[in-house]
């Protein structure tokens, strides 16, 4: 047991560091993602810290796994090269005993990302998903940028301009795209300017010499109108229902779905536990160094075998989800079988001997 915590002990100190970084890291990326919304006025500055620690919420059930993976690594490599690793076995602790706190240790994992996964991934998705919608109902007009299209509303509006002032605040070139049910208007204004004197408070935008083009869905144009003056509320009083979510559905109500994306869903969530697991051992093999070569030998090889099981894995997902393949439980098995195979080392050449030998025609006199 002393052995066995001290195994567990010497992988969680680096288990710490490295999912505090990488969560750093993915925080960082992802608040520079947001920040680049803010400044084309696509997300208020309010949003951008509520939705990158939901972000990052999210990912938790990603970053444990590869981060355990690692410190695995990285800890029995340097017990390897310190040679205490060596005087353990010299001392009778065999293999098995350092195997077994790993596993014990990757199963509090597991438990921690199935938690994540089924319960805390729904719950962060749907908040996000909300507070998006409320954002981009905020839409900040001054920030357009000319050259650019601007879809706000989540898509329900789509807006274009061709030239902007800056001194004058008019623009010129103007297209908007908007959606009402069934229906798709289109406007396009020579010249149009803000005007933040609207009884609402939020400002209206102001299109002069408009065409307004109103088309259905099934591709007949149903009115073409011009205006002279033509006045747009830029904000709803309310954000536009969110719908149907599959990320943010709860894990129950995936499991009793039909659908292939939300099979895929509920099959992904399941599996995150057992990949942490499975890493987690995985990382015992890969830690085998020589005293002569680094602590992070292995290190290379660990990071290279997790991105091909993490992109074989979405493959697998989007097979599942295009109904290719009924699940993506054959990656796990295999990886599993990889692990076996790397934890006790079959002697394939001596069984293909004794195969060849006890096959092999007598020699006759």
């Amino acid at each position: 047991m002393i052995i066995q915590r001290y195994v567990m002990r010497e992988i969680t100190k680096p288990l710490v560091a490295v999912g505090a970084a990488l969560l750093i890291i993915f925080a960082s990326f992802t608040a520079a993602r947001y920040l680049a919304k803010v400044v084309e006025g696509l997300l208020p500055t309010s949003a951008v810290v509520p939705l990158t620690l939901l972000k990052s919420a999210i990912a938790l059930d990603m970053l444990l796994p590869i981060a355990l993976h690692l410190s695995v690594v990285v800890a029995l490599g340097r017990l390897y090269t310190n040679s205490e690793m060596t005087a353990l076995f010299a001392c009778g602790v065999s293999p098995m005993h350092v195997l077994r706190a790993i596993a014990w240790l990757s199963l509090l994992v597991a438990a921690v990302v199935a938690a994540l996964s089924w319960y805390v991934r729904p719950w962060a998705f749907d908040k996000s998903y909300r507070l998006k919608n409320l954002a981009v109902a905020d839409f900040d007009i001054s920030k357009l940028e000319a050259g650019r299209f601007y879809e706000t509303q989540l898509g329900h509006r789509v807006m274009f301009v061709d030239k902007l002032d800056r001194e004058t605040n008019r623009m010129q070139g103007v297209f908007i795209q908007t959606e009402h049910g069934d229906t798709v208007r289109v406007i396009s204004a020579k010249e149009a300017y803000h005007d933040v004197s609207g009884a609402n408070g939020a400002g209206e935008l102001v299109c002069l010499d408009a065409h307004v083009y109103e088309l259905a869905r099934n591709g007949e144009q149903t009115t073409i109108g011009q205006i002279e003056v033509l006045r747009l509320q830029l904000l709803q009083s309310e954000a536009p229902p969110l719908g149907y979510k599959r990320k943010a559905a709860s894990t129950i109500e995936l499991a009793g779905s039909d659908s292939l994306k939300d099979n895929a869903e509920f099959q992904w969530r399941l599996s995150t536990a057992l990949s942490a697991f499975i890493l987690g051992l995985l990382g015992f093999p890969l830690s085998r160094a020589e005293a002569r070569k680094g602590k992070y030998a292995k290190l290379v090889l660990a990071v290279l075998v997790y991105t091909a099981y993490y992109y074989t894995t979405l493959v697998a997902r989007t097979w599942v989800e295009q109904g290719i393949m009924p699940g993506l439980w054959w990656v796990h098995a295999l990886l599993a079988c990889v692990v076996l195979a790397a934890i006790f080392k079959p002697d394939w050449a001596s069984w293909m001997r004794r195969r060849l030998q006890g096959h092999r025609v007598p020699s006759q006199a």
